[in-house]
């Protein structure tokens, strides 16, 4: 966990390296809170969106844990309990972020509304998640043939029996989100502009490589295809595959001026 807010934080360093000092940031998911206290900690003011889902029950002695140390440092950010989809507030956010979070939201498009709802004129709502037209379910390890319903049925035993906690929770939480979904859901919202970074997959695959931890939640075969395709270079032709078809979508909406 204390990976993915390292791999959190420097996936928004651009992004964090724009903003005024104590601008007001918006995490939607933040699971225990790691990356929403380190951001606090640099001085801006946090609010961090997180209800306990289902397949997720650990996160919540865990980010309470989290949020004590942080109160003793005097830096805390503030906690929404509630469903992204249910989310409003009065503050206007300088930016808004989730990392691998999308996937489990039950309604995204409504989630997506309203946190861009809550950005400033010319803030944005970056986030992270796989694409499932893709045909790999990385929380698994599975290859995914169609539909949800028929990837569960052939894959069966190494969803129900994984070694995760609560691997049905997780399963069930699971929406199939896709890059043309995103692209409806930002159609429907006149005031908001969508853009695609496609770059974000080759600094993900050389991530792999440098980051051990990172490296053993991914299928052995997997790791091979990776370390081939760095060492010739190939992975640098992430860069020139279309959103739709890459197996992560990295997406920017932002509220127009």
């Amino acid at each position: 966990m204390a990976g993915e807010a390292a791999f959190g934080r420097e996936w928004l360093a651009g992004d964090i390296a724009r903003l005024p000092a104590g601008a007001a940031i918006l995490e939607v998911g933040g699971g225990i809170f790691l990356l929403s206290c380190q951001l606090a900690r640099e001085g801006f003011a946090v609010t961090a969106i997180e209800p306990v889902g289902e397949g997720f029950g650990e996160f919540q002695q865990l980010g309470a844990i989290i949020l004590e140390l942080a109160r003793a440092e005097g830096k805390v950010p503030t906690i929404a309990p509630c469903m992204a989809e249910d989310f409003a507030s009065d503050i206007r956010f300088d930016l808004a972020f989730s990392v691998n979070v999308m996937e489990h939201i039950d309604r995204p498009d409504v989630a997506i509304r309203h946190v861009t709802a809550a950005l400033k004129p010319g803030a944005s709502y970056r986030f992270i998640c796989p694409n499932y037209l893709f045909p790999y379910e990385p929380h698994f390890g599975i290859p995914i043939f169609g539909s949800k319903r028929l990837t569960e049925k052939l894959c069966h035993a190494k969803i129900y029996h994984h070694a995760m906690p609560d691997a049905a929770g997780v399963w069930k939480s699971l929406n199939w989100i896709t890059v043309p979904q995103v692209r409806r859901f930002a159609a429907a919202d006149e005031g908001v502009v969508l853009s695609f970074r496609c770059d974000t997959l080759r600094w993900i695959l050389e991530r792999t490589l440098k980051d051990t931890a990172f490296a053993a939640r991914r299928a052995g075969w997997m790791l091979t295809l990776i370390r081939i395709a760095v060492a010739l270079h190939l992975h640098r032709l992430a860069d020139l595959i279309p959103a739709v078809m890459q197996p992560i979508m990295d997406v920017r909406l932002t509220r127009r001026l």
